[in-house]
């Protein structure tokens, strides 16, 4: 298992990372080793969140209407207008 040595932290941040493993009866190792996980887990969950809009919307602009429909766009505004 690798080590990680962390310079320079904050007294503030110690505090709270402290605070935070003795509510969850954890070290402070152990805290900030499950302090990392999260926050890698919630940056990988939103990158996937952002690339699946932008193939949603990639794809939408690729999807054409049949010859005489109207945009449902165009509709809605029609409606809103009355």
């Amino acid at each position: 298992m690798a080590t990680l040595h962390v310079r320079n932290v904050p007294d503030k941040l110690y505090k709270r990372i402290h605070k935070l493993a003795k509510k969850e009866n954890r070290s402070v190792t152990a805290e900030v080793i499950q302090l990392l996980i999260d926050g890698i887990q919630a940056r990988e969950t939103r990158r996937a969140v952002v690339d699946i809009i932008d193939r949603i919307r990639r794809q939408s602009q690729k999807i054409e209407l049949p010859r005489g429909w109207t945009d449902s766009v165009e509709l809605i505004r029609e409606d809103r207008k009355l």
